[in-house]
């Protein structure tokens, strides 16, 4: 327990010691490389991202061409739809042809290829 006095304007002595030297360890632990998250130094591009030789951002490269492959997995998506509501409407309703069957497996591995990609982002 602190009693008032010379032990308590001790105590807050140390305590403003000690506070002294946690400023000057946090700032000596920062410029020592501790404050480097904020895509300092070149232009705007962090650090631990990947450049390619081009000069270009690998991981804006790999945005490019997953939004590329996105756009005809859509088309071939949509493409697919047409043709099984084509096929729904031919057939017997209690008749349905195994290619029918097949587009709907592959218009669900297709949905599921673009989920995939666009959760990975």
């Amino acid at each position: 327990m602190i009693t008032p006095g010379l032990n308590m304007t001790l105590w807050i002595r140390r305590g403003a010691v000690a506070l002294i030297l946690l400023a000057g360890v946090s700032v000596y632990a920062y410029q020592q490389g501790g404050g480097r998250g904020r895509g300092s130094g070149r232009g705007g591009i962090e650090e631990d991202e990947v450049v390619l030789p081009n000069g270009k951002s690998q991981k804006d490269e790999i945005l490019k061409v997953e939004h590329q492959q996105n756009l005809k997995d859509a088309a071939e998506l949509a493409e697919l739809a047409d043709q099984l509501k084509i096929d729904l409407e031919k057939n017997d309703r209690y008749v349905l042809s195994m290619a029918t069957i097949k587009k709907t497996d592959d218009i669900e591995k297709l949905a599921k290829r673009i989920r995939t990609r666009l959760r990975h982002n």
